[in-house]
């Protein structure tokens, strides 16, 4: 997991400096941009995943606040790759998207600090017991559609390294899941091409 980890933070950053690099920001700025994005991903997953987390709400928009990391820094990577190949130009529209990532992280974060702040004793006590049953339903939905996210990316990297789609055995390898799992995902994958 450490390796996993840590190639896909070193990739993923060099993608998102080049891209803060590339839409002006100066030199010694432009690692902010891939910190912003990562610390973001990191801080939404660990409130939204922690036992100290008692505001339901606190854990909602967390959770959200995750997935949009995740997706954000996708779509960064994405992006710098495009521009990098040439496939697409560098202009206004996401010279403006990436200057804007700081101040609506520092806005959602700091949102995130007052809902965890509050004491969430009043969400678990108004909660009626069917609704538990429900957010672990959501909670699945939602990890799984983090799983298919993820499986798009290893696809897209896949493709453009090898040339071609990626395996069940090479997605169950990246992902860190069953067999099986991976063979659902990779359907889903598939039906969503």
């Amino acid at each position: 997991m450490t390796v996993t980890a840590l190639s896909a933070a070193v990739s993923s950053f060099s993608g998102l400096q080049s891209l803060a690099a590339a839409t002006g920001w100066p030199a010694v700025l432009a690692p902010l941009l891939p910190l912003t994005v990562d610390a973001y991903a990191m801080t939404s997953t660990r409130v939204w995943l922690s036992n100290r987390t008692r505001s339901a709400e606190a854990r909602r928009f967390a959770r959200w606040n995750a997935v949009v990391a995740i997706a954000l820094s996708l779509v960064g990577n994405g992006v710098w790759h495009l521009v990098a190949a040439r496939t697409i130009d560098l202009g206004w529209p996401i010279v403006v998207c990436v200057g804007a990532v700081p101040p609506a992280v520092l806005g959602l974060l700091s949102h995130l600090a007052v809902l965890r702040g509050q004491d969430g004793e009043d969400d678990m006590s108004s909660r009626r017991p069917d609704e538990d049953e429900h957010q672990n339903d959501r909670t699945a939905v939602d990890e799984d559609n983090l799983l298919l996210a993820a499986a798009r990316a290893a696809d897209a990297a896949h493709r453009t390294e090898h040339g071609k789609a990626i395996t069940r055995d090479e997605l169950r390898r990246v992902l860190h899941v069953s067999t099986e799992r991976a063979s659902v995902i990779l359907r889903k994958l598939r039906e969503t091409r």
